[in-house]
This record gives structure tokens, sequence and C-alpha cells, in this order.
């Protein structure tokens, strides 16, 4: 009897579009669900990030303390690291704060247009890193998926080659831009 493929989602800072985009594989999913159990992500109820990841589909930029922290968690618990998305990949929009200094960010969003309380939060808010980061230049990545979103087919061939035994080849299926 063969074991199922240990999978965890995780969205860092992004918008949860390549999570959608996952969902939208429909029906198609029922096909291979005999083949992989989801150990951890937002599409399940696990609270800790489990020991033992065979395939971990991330997307979202590297942006706060609280990200970098998961994305190392996952890659050393995790055969398999995935960038799903643009903004894991490139680091996308969430990156477009990046030539601007932190502190004038801040005081734009939660002073000057702030209607009430305007006050910069400081309690249960992970502190902000300098620069919104792509995966890759946090950790090491095994395999890019391109998009914002990905389509659900890139997505489910993907799935479907690596639960094969197979390394997905994208040269034909994704471009980047």
């Amino acid at each position: 009897m063969n074991r199922k493929i240990r999978i965890a989602t995780s969205w860092l800072d992004g918008c949860s579009g390549c999570h959608m985009s996952f969902l939208d594989i429909d029906e198609r999913l029922l096909t291979v669900l005999d083949k992989f159990e989801i150990v951890y992500g937002p599409l399940v109820d696990a609270k800790q990030v489990p020991e033992g990841i065979d395939v971990a589909l991330v997307e979202g930029a590297v942006s706060n303390q609280d990200d970098l922290e998961l994305i190392q968690q996952l890659r050393a618990r995790s055969s398999l690291l995935i960038s799903l998305g643009d903004c894991a990949v490139t680091s996308n929009v969430p990156a477009m704060r990046n030539p601007h200094p932190l502190g004038k960010i801040l005081e734009r969003v939660y002073i000057e247009n702030a209607q009430a309380d305007q006050q910069i939060p400081a309690n249960g808010v992970p502190p902000l890193l300098r620069h919104a980061r792509p995966l890759h230049e946090v950790v090491k990545v095994d395999l890019h998926i391109p998009g914002c979103p990905p389509a659900p087919d890139l997505i489910f061939h993907c799935i479907a080659e690596l639960l094969a035994g197979r390394t997905p080849n994208l040269e034909t299926r994704a471009r980047f831009g």
C-alpha cells in the first residue's frame, strides 16, 4: 500500500488568489484525492506546521517577521517547496512598497489616511521587513509556478506530475511576465 503524499499550502503577503485557483481545479481534485492529503494550510484546521511534508505550495511574498519564520519552517519540514504565483516568485504587488521607507509608509497608512485612532499599531502586528522578498531570496525553492494567479490547469498539471513521481516541466505551459 502506497502512502499518501503529504501536502502543505500557505500564503504569506498576498491576496489568496493562488489558493482560489487551487480550489478552481474543482472535480479534477477528486481524481487524485486518494494519492495525497493536505496536512497544513488555510484549507485544513492544522494549527502547527507538521514534520514530514512532501510538497509545500506557498503563495505570497516574505514581507514581515511572521512570514520569514513560517517560510523557514516550511522549508525545513518540506522535501519540495513550490513558489506559487507571482508574489511568491517575484514579490510582485507586495514589493511595490520596497522603494519607500517603512516609516513613511506606516505614517501614510495609519496616521495621514486614518479617520479615527491615528496611531501606528504596535501590539499583535508582526514587524515588517525592510523589503518584501520573493521566496527564493529567503529559502531554497524547488519549483516556480508563475501567474497572478496561476491558472488552475497549470496548478493541476504540476500536482498530477508530482503525484506521478515526475518533475513538472513548465517550459511550454507557463511563462513569466
